[in-house]
C-alpha cells in the first residue's frame, strides 16, 4: 500500500495547479507528476519535451473551450 501525505498550499499555487489539470478529474498527484515528468525530460531532451507541452496546452485549451461551451448552454433560456 502507498502511503498519502499532505502538504500546504497557497491558494494561488492551488489555483495554478487547477489551470494546469487536463480533465476535471485529474488528482494534484498527476497534475505534479507531470511537471516533474516534463522537468526530467527537458534536462535529458529539450525537443521532445516541447512536443510534451504542447499536447499538454492543446488538451488544456480544448477542456477550457469545451467548459466554456456548457456554461453557456447552461445560461441560455428555453422557450416554448
Amino acid at each position: 500500500m502507498v502511503k498519502k501525505t499532505t502538504i500546504k498550499l497557497d491558494e494561488e499555487t492551488k489555483a495554478r495547479l487547477d489551470h494546469l489539470k487536463e480533465y476535471k478529474r485529474e488528482t494534484y498527484e498527476e497534475v505534479i507528476r507531470k511537471i516533474l515528468f516534463i522537468l526530467n525530460k527537458i534536462r535529458k531532451d529539450p525537443v521532445s519535451a516541447n512536443r510534451v507541452l504542447s499536447k499538454i496546452d492543446r488538451n488544456i485549451k480544448g477542456k477550457s473551450m469545451y467548459n466554456k461551451k456548457q456554461e453557456n448552454f447552461k445560461n441560455e433560456k428555453f422557450e416554448d
